[in-house]
């Protein structure tokens, strides 16, 4: 007999957010399997939306989870508390963990889809999850919302029309870098280069990239070493000694997650970032907030959806607004919570369109549809679902006063449009998308 996974209402899902610490919900999680919102005033089950939501409590990438579990978990409630998607249909959320490994996460995109009946998955974060789940996403004709997994391959060589891409692909963001550094290149007559990346799908894919960007607007800078390390790294002492021996002009890092926040710390401690450049790194809203006293002033990063950029947005006020009023006011969204959150709203903006919840009808609603987001109106690309939000937002790290942790310096921050660097063109992207053809 197949054991009945437990279900979590509403209330109670927030209680366990808000009281328990990272390792209290890391094995609760494990020992649950599956977390689920229900709201209590569901009807009948044909009634209920179904949606899976999987990202990862553990693993390299469970520091940025946890913005994108708020962020699902309060736009839910507040769709829930005007009745549902089309105000009659609850949604109820699964939750399962994918530890930021393919193989996991599409024994759990099998289980939602099999045990939980779920119309829609999001998530994954990891790239190469992203990509592990969207055969059997294509096979069921569910719904996937790609909310933060970013490799090109996902919208490109791996494309499927059932996902969706919310933030900019790495393509996108590795343009948008160069778009910054490339002025650098030429103000500061850097000639070389080293990378050091993540080895799996989406530091390879963001690494070459930022290398063929480049290239082609500063063919005479040399790429002098390419570094790789395992996901999960805690020892980049050797990494960092192989970039300052290398003695480049700048370095340029394809890392993210956990493994982002313990290379710059230790890359810092070495005294890296006084004898080697290092602009255009991922520095999120997560960095910022989880190394505010650490993190380099005047350092440039990257950031994919940083609140701070849009708070002339109406849909990002009102959801600063409720983030802070249900975690604290201290509390300000991570990129990954933004996103999260455009991915539920983008959902309902393609269930009213389509005047139903079937799959297929809000499949075609969504395909090239213009969408209400926090970070403005944005349209999917027709041939590959890409939604055209900024490309990347590059800036210096900088104390703001308004916030208890350092933002962007919003004087010198560039944003970059979809459109500046759109890559592969569309008939290029066709061309591409040959796998499921």
């Amino acid at each position: 007999m197949t054991k009945k996974r437990p279900h979590i209402s509403d209330h109670k899902w927030g209680q366990v957010l808000n009281s328990m610490d990272r390792r209290e919900f890391i094995l609760a999680s494990a020992a649950a399997g599956v977390l689920t919102m229900m709201p209590r005033f569901a009807s009948a089950a044909a009634d209920t939306y179904k949606l899976g939501l999987l990202l990862p409590v553990t693993g390299t990438g469970a520091n940025y989870a946890d913005g994108g579990i708020k962020a699902v978990m309060n736009a839910t409630a507040a769709i829930n508390a005007e009745g549902g998607f089309l105000g009659k249909h609850p949604i109820e959320v699964s939750f399962r963990d994918t530890h930021t490994k393919p193989d996991i996460a599409a024994r759990e995109a099998r289980d939602l889809i099999s045990r939980e009946n779920v119309q829609t998955v999001v998530g994954t974060y990891s790239s190469a999850c992203a990509m592990a789940i969207q055969e059997i996403i294509h096979e069921r004709k569910v719904l996937h919302l790609a909310a933060t997994s970013n490799s090109s391959k996902i919208v490109n060589e791996n494309f499927t029309p059932y996902t969706y891409q919310f933030c900019p692909n790495s393509k996108m963001q590795s343009g948008s870098v160069v778009v910054a550094v490339a002025e650098m290149i030429k103000n500061n007559g850097w000639k070389s280069y080293v990378t050091i990346g993540q080895d799996y799908e989406w530091g390879r894919d963001t690494q070459k990239g930022f290398v063929t960007a480049l290239a082609t607007k500063s063919s005479a800078t040399e790429l002098k070493k390419e570094l790789w390390f395992r996901l999960g790294e805690t020892d980049f002492a050797s990494y960092i000694s192989a970039i300052m021996a290398a003695k480049p002009d700048f370095a340029y890092g394809a890392i993210a997650g956990k493994d982002n926040r313990t290379f710059i710390r230790q890359a810092q401690a070495m005294g890296m970032f006084r004898r080697v450049a290092y602009p255009g790194g991922l520095i999120s809203v997560t960095e910022m907030q989880q190394q505010r006293k650490s993190l380099p002033r005047g350092m440039i990063g990257l950031a994919r959806c940083p609140f701070f950029a849009h708070l002339d947005q109406p849909l990002m006020q009102k959801y600063i607004e409720m983030h802070r009023a249900k975690h604290g006011e201290d509390a300000y969204p991570t990129d990954w919570a933004c996103m999260h959150y455009d991915a539920i709203y983008g959902l309902e903006q393609g269930i009213m369109k389509a005047g139903t919840i079937e799959t297929e009808a809000v499949k075609a609603a969504l395909k090239g549809a213009t969408l209400k987001t926090c970070r403005g109106e944005a349209t999917f690309r027709d041939c590959n679902n890409q939604l055209d939000i900024p490309a990347g937002y590059v800036g210096a790290v900088w104390d703001s006063p308004d916030y208890p942790f350092p933002i962007y310096d919003p004087e010198t921050m560039i944003v970059v449009t979809a459109e500046e660097v759109w890559t592969p063109t569309c008939e290029e992207v066709r061309k591409l998308q040959t796998k499921r053809a």
